[in-house]
Order: structure tokens, then C-alpha cells, then sequence
């Protein structure tokens, strides 16, 4: 008679995949300072300002995606056993997927994409998948309790990174390399997590069909392919994937603190050094949010710069965006090299713009000014996504093509990418003037291959302000406008005309009209009350028994 087995697994209740067990081996690599830092990792970074149900971290997002690898190889182990994977593999997949997001830093993306290659321009290029590899290996390093083999931790790193190039079971299961970071078509299990987890969380009602496209993949000539009937199911993945990227990654209150927070690392860097730690992995360790609160919890002089930006964004002072327009993805080079901050400025003082105040055209300098470009695109540029993608049916399991539009539907854009640009402005007073003198340059744009007089503009921000943040598309080369022209029509942009919608007068100089209006309305209350506090107005009862009275008589 044979004993009842206890289970030994451990179970975590997620508020995605419901109930996730992962066995004590995996446990031992959850447990370890190293993984247990993503707990102080928001998943969507400064998107907790604008959306408060965004509080998730990277660590529960960690625990998604390893389960969901670990869905993915046993599925196809179970489903073809003639691919020969082995017990060994899912273990490393999963591992993978557990482990790929070990190296984000404080704010997620905001670290790594832009934050080091401001701080540390000439440091050799520097990511978080990079960052993941440097926590693995010094998480296995430090703690030899952890069961791993050095070939499977190569391997492991190899299933982080996507690159099959990087082990021997890149040459003989290419496809496990497709799980975790797919860079052939970019359908992964990283990808089904974040997307379910993060509308999940920000309230948006979307149901990506995860389950049924882990059942759907099929290897088929070293690939994993998708049964035609769930094309639509692939194309929605990577039209919420865009949809999130614009609407919630990208909204406009999002990137105006990221550009605050930017300022104050730029600040803190000079003084606490802490940009240096990404190589370092015992310092690295203790990057994690919590470096706002360390800023602000200084008292040096030289800081004061950055303890008073996060002042404003605790007290909801933010930089305001002044002007937006969506551009083609055609044309965001020639945008990017003539819409720049120095630009705008040069446009501010010497376009003679009617109706700005002369006082804020003296004072306005380049630092004042932040030009925003964003890539909006459904995962793979400007092409068509759904077209990377082999399908196979069930007539021909063992064949794959790829889907033409009449397989899939015609109703998708032509193109799959386009172009954000906002015009920000560090001070709200400078509003009306920022926007004038960007919409003199937008019309004023020389068509492309038509010369423009270049003259160097150097910046002097005021010794009070806080550096400029620095984007890739600033630069210290300002084109002087020629004649304005009524519409530019080339590309698919219908013409660079004013945006109607967030038009405001030369002078303006104010906060948001919802923030107006309230303030103004408690005023209105106030004064009423002081006015008529010897006669106070009737209540619904006396207004009752008065209308009654009336009618009685």
C-alpha cells in the first residue's frame, strides 16, 4: 500500500492567473534578495501618478510570466512529444521567464531608457535585459544553495535575451527561445502577461484570450505557429498592445512627470553618484523606487534644485503640455531635426507673434522648453504585425504560411505606426507665448530638400532652474523659418495645421480650465456664504410647506 503524497508546491494567488503553483525549486530562486527587490519596481513606473490602480510591481508580473512559460513548453511538450522536450527544458523556460525582468531599474523604462544614456553618455550600451543577465549570474554566484548547473544558467540567460545563437539548444529547439522574448514576431508570454495584467489594473476591460493561444502554438519547421481561426485573436494582442502604448504608457500626464523625475535624477546624479551602480550588482541591488524618498529626505544645498521639483509633483505642479499633433511615421526624422526646443525660443523672440507678453519673451530660454517625440506603433514598426506570423489549420497541421489580408480582415490601416509629438513647457506661465512660437515653426516648415538658413543657438537656463531633460531630438541647430505656408501635404498627414482642440491665447498663461473652474466655484461658494449668512437660503423643507401654503390660499 502506498502513502498519500503531501503536496510540496507552493501556491500563490494572482489576480490574473488566479491560483500559480511553483515547486520549491523554483521557490529558491523567488527567494533570494535579488527577485524579492522587484517588489519595489512598479510595473508601470510613473503611470501610478496618473492611474492609482497601477500600484503593481515587477515581482508579481515575474511570477506571471514564469508561469505562463512553464504553460507554453508543457503544452508543446504534451502536444508534438516528438520535439523531445525533456522535464530539464520546461524547468529552464520557466526559470526564464521567472528571471527576465531582475535587471529593471528605479521607474521601470524610465531608468534604462532614459536616464542612463543621459547620465552616462559614453558608458558602453546599457540595458535591463543586460541588467537581468549581470542580477542572474550574481544571484547564482552568491547563494550556492540555488540547484543550477553553469550550462543551464548560460542557457537560461540565452532564453532572457531571445538569442538562440547564445547555447547549443539555440541550434536544436529554437523554438524555446520564442516563449519568453520572441524577436521574430513578437508574440511571447511576457507579452500576454503585461497586457492583461496592466489593463487589469489601470480598469481597462479587454480580454486577451491567453489560454487560447498557449493551446493554439504549434512547432512547425522550427517555429511556433498559430491556427489560422485565432489570426483575429493575434491581431488584437498587438492592437492593445498599441492601444496601451497611447493611451495609458504615453498620456500626457505620464511623460510630464517622467520628465520631472528625469530633472531630478539629473540633479542627484551629480552628487549621489548612483547612475555608476548599474555595474555593480551588490549596489544595484538597492536601486529601487524608494530613490525618490532618498532624494527628498536630503538636506544638502546642492539638492535643493531636486527636493523642490518633487515638491511640485506631490503638490500636482506639473509641467504642462501646451500643443500636440499626430504626425506620419514618414516624416518623424525631418520632425525630429527641425521641431527642437531651440527652435521654439528662436521662434519666441524673433517672429515678432502677436498677442504674448514681451516681459515672459525675454525670460523664456531653451530649458524652458521640452519637444516630445513617441513611436506609436502595434509592436513591429511601421508594418503590419499579423504578417510575421506563420498559421497553420487543421487540414494542414504540419504546413505553415503566412496570412495574406483577405485571411485575416480588411479593415487595418495602411500603415501600423505613427508619430506623437508634444510641445511641453517646465512653467506654466510661459503657455500661451510656448505655443505660439511651436505652431510659427510647425507652419513655417521648409518642405523636404528645401535649404534652411542654419544659425547655432547656445542655451543659457537660469542658475535657479533645474537642468533641461535631455531627449533625442534636442539639438543646439535651429532652422530659421522661411514664409509661412498654409498646409504641407506630404506623407499621409493631411497638413500641419493648428491643432483646434488645445488652442489658447498668446497671453495665456493659467492652469487647465477643470482646475480654474474649481477653484473659482469654492470662491463663488465662500463669497455666498459670507454674503448672505444673516439670511440664509430656504431649505427643500420650508420651500415644501411655503409652496403648500400657497396653494391652500
Amino acid at each position: 500500500m502506498t502513502e498519500d503524497s503531501i503536496p510540496n508546491k507552493r501556491i500563490f494567488k494572482d489576480p490574473v492567473h488566479d491560483y500559480v503553483e511553483y515547486d520549491p525549486w523554483i521557490c529558491s530562486f523567488i527567494d533570494t534578495p535579488h527577485f524579492q527587490r522587484l517588489r519595489y519596481v512598479k510595473q508601470l513606473g510613473i503611470s501610478y501618478y496618473v492611474y492609482p490602480g497601477a500600484s503593481h510591481n515587477r515581482f508579481e508580473h515575474c511570477l506571471g510570466v514564469g508561469y505562463l512559460a512553464r504553460m507554453m513548453a508543457q503544452h508543446l511538450q504534451k502536444s508534438q512529444p516528438s520535439l523531445g522536450i525533456t522535464d530539464e527544458h520546461i524547468r529552464c523556460v520557466e526559470l526564464a521567464g521567472l528571471c527576465h525582468d531582475l535587471g529593471h531599474g528605479p521607474w521601470s523604462h524610465v531608468w534604462d531608457g532614459h536616464f542612463i544614456p543621459k547620465a552616462l553618455p559614453n558608458h558602453p550600451k546599457w540595458s535591463h535585459e543586460k541588467a537581468s543577465e549581470m542580477m542572474f549570474d550574481d544571484m547564482v554566484k552568491k547563494y550556492r544553495s540555488l540547484d543550477i548547473s553553469p550550462e543551464d544558467a548560460e542557457t537560461v540567460k540565452a532564453l532572457i535575451s531571445g538569442r538562440k545563437e547564445r547555447c547549443k539548444l539555440g541550434t536544436t529547439m529554437p523554438f524555446l527561445f520564442e516563449i519568453v522574448a520572441n524577436d521574430v514576431n513578437g508574440i511571447d508570454v511576457d507579452k500576454f502577461d503585461y497586457i492583461a495584467r496592466d489593463c487589469h489594473a489601470v480598469g481597462e476591460k479587454r480580454n486577451i484570450a491567453m489560454a487560447r493561444l498557449i493551446h493554439s502554438a504549434r512547432v512547425i519547421d522550427g517555429q511556433i505557429c498559430y491556427d489560422i481561426k485565432d489570426a483575429n485573436t493575434v491581431y488584437e494582442l498587438f492592437y492593445t498592445r498599441f492601444s496601451l502604448h497611447k493611451n495609458i504608457y504615453n498620456h500626457k500626464t505620464t511623460r510630464a512627470i517622467e520628465y520631472m523625475i528625469m530633472d531630478v535624477l539629473l540633479i542627484a546624479q551629480k552628487h549621489m553618484k548612483f547612475a555608476e551602480y548599474i555595474d555593480v550588482p551588490e549596489k544595484y541591488l538597492h536601486l529601487t523606487d524608494d530613490l525618490f524618498h532618498r532624494i527628498n529626505m536630503t538636506e544638502s544645498e546642492e539638492l535643493a534644485p531636486a527636493r523642490k521639483i518633487i515638491d511640485r509633483i506631490q503638490t500636482r505642479d506639473l509641467y504642462r503640455r501646451v500643443d500636440y499633433k499626430i504626425m506620419d511615421w514618414d516624416d518623424k526624422d525631418f520632425c525630429q531635426a527641425h521641431i527642437t526646443p531651440e527652435a521654439i525660443v528662436h521662434a519666441a523672440k524673433n517672429a515678432n507673434l502677436e498677442g504674448v507678453e514681451q516681459n515672459l519673451v525675454a525670460e523664456l530660454a531653451v530649458d524652458h522648453v521640452i519637444v516630445d517625440v513617441s513611436k506609436m506603433h502595434y509592436g513591429r514598426g511601421v508594418d503590419n504585425p499579423i504578417f510575421q506570423v506563420k498559421f497553420y489549420s487543421k487540414h494542414e497541421p504540419n504546413v505553415c504560411r503566412r496570412a495574406e489580408s483577405g485571411d485575416v480582415s480588411l479593415l487595418m490601416p495602411e500603415k501600423f505606426g505613427e508619430v506623437l509629438l508634444r510641445v511641453y513647457t517646465k512653467e506654466e506661465r510661459f503657455m500661451g507665448l510656448v505655443q505660439a512660437a511651436y505652431r510659427h515653426v510647425l507652419r513655417s516648415l521648409p518642405m523636404p530638400g528645401e535649404a534652411a538658413e542654419i544659425i547655432t543657438i547656445v542655451p543659457t537656463p537660469p542658475a535657479t532652474e533645474a537642468p533641461s531633460t535631455p531627449t533625442a531630438l534636442a539639438s543646439t541647430f535651429a532652422p530659421v523659418a522661411p514664409q509661412s505656408r498654409t498646409s504641407r501635404p506630404f506623407g499621409r498627414t493631411p497638413s500641419y495645421s493648428d491643432n483646434q482642440f488645445t488652442t489658447l491665447p498668446p497671453n495665456c498663461q493659467s492652469r487647465s480650465p477643470t482646475r480654474i473652474s474649481s477653484r473659482n466655484l469654492k470662491r463663488t461658494r465662500e463669497t455666498s456664504i459670507e454674503l448672505d449668512i444673516d439670511n440664509p437660503p430656504p431649505t427643500r423643507k420650508s420651500m415644501r410647506l411655503a409652496s403648500a401654503l400657497v396653494s391652500a390660499k
